[in-house]
């Protein structure tokens, strides 16, 4: 099994991040704190003490006991180890950590069905509140040396959809929504768009508009061009998944009603049915 010292190499990590961790010198992390304005002005020492108490020392972090993780199945999962006080941040996590003794001195999650790539980003996340490639002042995504300029396979698409879903399971809003918004910042092409739409239609609930909506768009608005570079995937991906031809479809009518509502106002669209005749 190979295994990977994520712990250890926390600080490492949490140096490099870029205004995700804000240590002073007594290795006290400022938390945000949501004070409405005019809160405490007419009693400043309370709300010192009431903004000293939310405070969390990042040493109390690496004092938490240490966590296996088990990633992947098969002849050859992956050890990764975190440390516990961050894992807690999580509701799946809290639940598992919950289950082990306080003299626990082994502690394993174990984590079958998941990937080595987006738990790890997810951890990162948890130490950093960033995962590579981060996104940078300006919008964009930071530089990845070993990924093409455009997405021709829909592999970097995956990985942030990858996060999202693990995020989803794990209850980690803030990374879901910080993964969903990496995915509008790919430069891919209709291959790589359409490997991303199977694999939301494939994971993610229906009722999840969040995702789905934008891909379901993406397609009508553009599948008249982009239907014939990829036309048989196209033709594939109806079939196998309706749901995702019907919300084209839907999309698609919707806009041709509107335009016809622009063109025609006040004019009700309808279709009489034909009567046969009796005589």
């Amino acid at each position: 099994m190979a295994e990977v010292q994520l712990a250890d190499s926390v600080l490492d990590i949490a140096a490099s991040a870029t205004g995700d961790i804000d240590m002073g010198s007594d290795g006290v992390i400022d938390a945000d704190i949501g004070v409405e304005n005019g809160a405490g002005e007419d009693n400043p020492d309370a709300m010192e003490e009431e903004v000293v108490a939310q405070r969390v020392s990042f040493v109390d972090y690496l004092k938490s006991p240490i966590v296996k993780l088990v990633v992947g199945s098969g002849d050859d999962p992956v050890l990764l180890t975190a440390h516990q006080q961050l894992l807690l941040s999580s509701p799946w996590f809290a639940r598992k950590c919950a289950q082990f003794s306080e003299t626990a001195m082994t502690r394993t999650i174990e984590l079958p069905d998941d990937d080595l790539d987006p738990v790890g980003c997810c951890l990162q996340f948890l130490y950093t509140g960033e995962y590579f490639p981060r996104k940078m002042e300006e919008g964009r995504l930071e530089d990845d040396p070993s990924m093409p300029t455009v997405d021709d396979s829909g592999e970097q698409l995956l990985k942030h959809a990858r996060v999202y879903t693990l995020a989803d399971k794990l209850g980690l809003d803030d990374l879901k929504t910080l993964a969903h918004s990496k995915i509008h910042r790919i430069n891919s092409n209709a291959k790589g768009e359409i490997a991303y739409a199977r694999f939301v239609y494939a994971n993610t609930p229906r009722e999840d508009t969040i995702i789905r909506k934008p891909v379901a768009a993406f397609w009508a608005h553009r599948s008249h061009v982009l239907r014939h570079e990829a036309e048989d995937e196209f033709r594939k991906m109806c079939l196998e998944f309706p749901q995702f031809g019907f919300d084209v479809l839907s999309l698609v009518l919707d806009a041709k009603e509107k335009s016809r509502e622009k063109e025609h106002p006040g004019e009700r669209s309808s279709r009489k049915r034909l009567r046969q005749s009796q005589g």
